[in-house]
């Protein structure tokens, strides 16, 4: 398994390749796959739960599915979204969440959105918790920023610079940067001395990452322009399942071969 310190070995030296896995199954698949990194994201709120976003998500939700990626995954490093709510008020309860999240979950870091949280993260850090951050596009501030692109102006471009730096500073070991600009994301990039992982950022961060359900085209119906799918899971899931039903309908399942043979009844 890689370390923290082996991530930040890679910058400047090999793409960091991240993805976002909620369960068993598809933490398994993503280590048979030999990402780098598993991303256990509050994504799961709609991709997996079905809710509108993630604020909905709890604390014990990522741990829950965070150990159930664990299972799946046991060699592969894991970073664990901590949720909305958990870290945004009071510095001592969001220290306190992140070791708890850390402490339950099996991950190898813990990732908070925005840049408001810098005291919080000196805090994890010194308590020996690695910290992924992430700035942009934030999912868990979506009511006030929508799901659109981040910092497309200077004012605003360079104050994402300005965080990232007092990211890297606050000592988190990673960031994510989410829908801005490419020569943003390369700027940012080329000013912090850890990871930059990006998703609708462009080529020049050092790894990337997407959620597991749009790459793969399972179960999610409307892509970001972000996205590129790599399979179409809809369609080969829907047609076993139509083909499974008309089966048993028609009483071609089961089958012989299907049955057990042995006679309890002459």
């Amino acid at each position: 398994m890689k370390s923290t310190a082996d991530l930040i070995s890679m910058k400047n030296n090999d793409r960091i390749v991240m993805v976002t896995a909620y369960d068993y199954p598809s933490a398994k698949l993503a280590e048979q796959a030999e990402t780098d990194i598993i991303l256990v994201g509050d994504s799961l709120g709609m991709v997996v739960l079905g809710y509108e976003s993630p604020v909905q998500v709890t604390l014990d939700d990522m741990i829950h599915h965070a150990k159930a990626a664990r299972r799946g995954a046991g060699n592969t490093f894991i970073v664990v979204d901590m949720p909305f709510g958990s870290h945004h008020t009071d510095v001592n309860e969001g220290i306190k969440n992140g070791i708890r999240l850390y402490q339950n979950s099996d991950a190898n870091m813990v990732k908070m959105e925005g840049a408001d949280s810098f005291d919080v993260i000196k805090g994890l850090v010194k308590a020996g918790v690695p910290v992924c951050g992430h700035l942009g596009l934030t999912p868990q501030h979506f009511g006030i920023t929508g799901f659109k692109m981040q910092a497309g102006d200077t004012e605003q471009a360079e104050k994402l610079i300005e965080d990232a730096k007092a990211l890297e500073a606050a000592g988190a070991s990673m960031m994510v940067l989410e829908a801005i600009p490419m020569d943003l994301a390369k700027k940012v990039t080329e000013s912090v001395s850890i990871p930059t992982i990006g998703i609708g950022a462009g080529v020049h961060t050092d790894g990337q990452v997407l959620v597991y359900h749009d790459l793969l085209q399972y179960g999610s119906d409307r892509l970001p322009k972000f996205v590129k799918p790599y399979a179409d899971l809809n369609s080969v899931a829907r047609e076993g399942l139509t083909n499974y039903r008309n089966e048993v309908k028609s009483r071609l399942f089961p089958s012989e071969e299907t049955t057990y043979r042995k006679r309890v009844y002459e």
